[in-house]
């Protein structure tokens, strides 16, 4: 990777890597499983954050009901959104230094649309260029028009995603995924969080030599 294509776009995932949007999503699918009296197991729901609404929906509703359940989940999430929607130590900054270097920030992420401004908004985060409802290839497909030179997330299939794009590849074990299993997704650097991101980005873009590390925390 030279040194023009290090400064290309830096792609974001959202929930569990820029913000903290665990409690809403586990008490948005609790209220779910009360309505529809449903029984929803909140920690099966946890281990596979990252996924599409739909798609998890699908794990416990046949699929004529899975637009209700969805429609069900999101009017409980943009309530609960607000006040359970946290950011994650280092999210304002990481988005700040990419910007401060002069690239664009974008967020690529399997939430949908209607969620991410509400969400950004209670977590205090500034509104960026954001691609919503994608997934897994879908994902990759997205940094790769985009040419992103980074993809930030939190579970395996956003390292798979990044580096199908060419794009650098580095996780944060933020969310529901260790540092082990994102290393054997083709995580090509693990943070401990965000907030080791403006000194790992600016070795980065400085080239080769300067940001050589183990990809481990």
């Amino acid at each position: 990777m030279d040194r023009a294509t290090r400064t290309g776009p830096v792609g974001f995932d959202l929930d569990l890597t820029l913000i903290n949007s665990r409690p809403a999503i586990l008490a948005a699918w609790e209220h779910v499983a009360r309505e529809t009296g449903v029984a929803i197991d909140l920690a099966a729901v946890d281990a596979r954050m990252g996924l599409k609404l739909e798609d998890e929906a699908a794990y416990w509703f046949p699929p004529a009901e899975v637009g209700r359940a969805a429609d069900g989940y999101r009017r409980h999430y943009l309530r609960l959104a607000q006040a359970l929607t946290t950011a994650l130590p280092g999210a304002a900054a990481a988005l700040a230094a990419v910007a401060a270097a002069g690239a664009t920030p974008v967020i690529v992420t399997a939430k949908s649309l209607i969620s991410v401004g509400p969400s950004l908004t209670a977590a205090g985060l500034p509104a960026a260029e954001v691609y919503a409802h994608v997934h897994g290839p879908e994902k990759a497909a997205v940094l790769a028009r985009v040419r992103a030179a980074v993809y930030v997330g939190d579970t395996p299939a956003d390292m798979a995603a990044a580096r199908s794009a060419g794009a650098h590849a580095v996780g944060v074990p933020t969310g529901s995924f260790d540092v082990t299993k994102l290393v054997a997704a083709g995580a090509e650097h693990v943070l401990a969080s965000l907030e080791e991101f403006p000194s790992w980005y600016a070795a980065f873009r400085a080239g080769p030599g300067s940001s050589r590390r183990s990809p481990a925390v």
